[in-house]
């Protein structure tokens, strides 16, 4: 029995200490790995809750963008109809525009010719003198 009682001896004096040892460290070890998880738990709730204001400013910054293409195609539109307006009157200028040049043109044929016209009466003129004389 003094075996036995050697052995026991032994087993509280070094093995009894080092389980307990142990035990602690493990509680410890326990105790951080809940605390680890507490803080991963907190982690994902705040990446759900970014992740979800994401999606949020996501679709808000789609609704602009499709209110912007929206008012863009209206100007767009706008534009082509002041365009198209523009376009019109310059047409109607230009034609105003050869109507004149076509009166002015006129005008200096007529001059011309009225000149011409004087010019052959004072022959005329000059000639029946010369004939009444």
């Amino acid at each position: 029995m003094d075996m036995k009682e050697a052995l026991k001896s032994l087993f509280q004096e070094i093995v009894l200490p080092e389980l307990s040892t142990i035990k602690s460290e493990q509680i410890r070890i326990n105790e951080r790995l809940d605390s680890v998880d507490k803080r991963l738990s907190d982690i994902t709730a705040h990446l759900v809750d970014q992740s979800r204001r994401i999606d949020e400013t996501n679709k808000r910054i789609d609704s602009v963008h499709s209110d912007l293409l929206s008012k863009i195609d209206e100007t767009n539109k706008r534009i082509d109809s002041v365009r198209d307006f523009l376009l019109l009157k310059i047409d109607e200028t230009n034609d105003r525009l050869n109507r004149l040049y076509e009166v002015i043109v006129r005008r200096e044929e007529h001059v011309n010719l009225q000149a011409r016209l004087t010019d052959l009466e004072g022959r005329v003129g000059a000639l029946e003198r010369k004939l009444a004389a």
